[in-house]
């Protein structure tokens, strides 16, 4: 009986402590970047604009107004995973212009000042 009671407890400390995965903050789907017109991933008519490849040029609602990015890319080998924002439509000649802010996979902005209200287009990309 003391046998079980131990087993019994050991399990019960392993279950308890086990660690979990954390929880993703935006309601973005795998494989895809996302995009919100406010800060903390919301928008007030509740839309978000998701993509899973590049984008060259952002719907005119989503278009400069862009406060909080999710990065929900699948990684693995030779995958472009990570996602840079250009503050320019991304189409012959031209090539963005400037990069506002880059995603690495997984990664999720809540708000960034500098990024703020820039972006135009997205492409995914080996590496920011």
């Amino acid at each position: 009986m003391k046998r079980l009671r131990t087993l019994f407890f050991a399990t019960l400390i392993a279950v308890c402590a086990a660690p979990t995965a954390p929880a993703s903050a935006a309601p973005c789907p795998s494989g895809s970047f996302c995009v919100w017109r406010d800060a903390n991933f919301s928008d007030p008519d509740g839309r978000v604009f998701a993509s899973s490849g590049d984008d060259e040029w952002w719907e005119s609602w989503i278009a400069d107004a862009d406060s909080s990015w999710a990065n929900h890319a699948i990684s693995g080998p030779g995958i472009k995973d990570h996602v840079i924002v250009y503050e320019s439509a991304v189409q012959w000649p031209s090539n963005g212009g400037e990069r506002t802010i880059c995603l690495a996979p997984g990664q999720e902005v809540a708000s960034n000042a500098n990024a703020n209200d820039r972006g135009d287009a997205h492409v995914w990309a080996a590496q920011c």
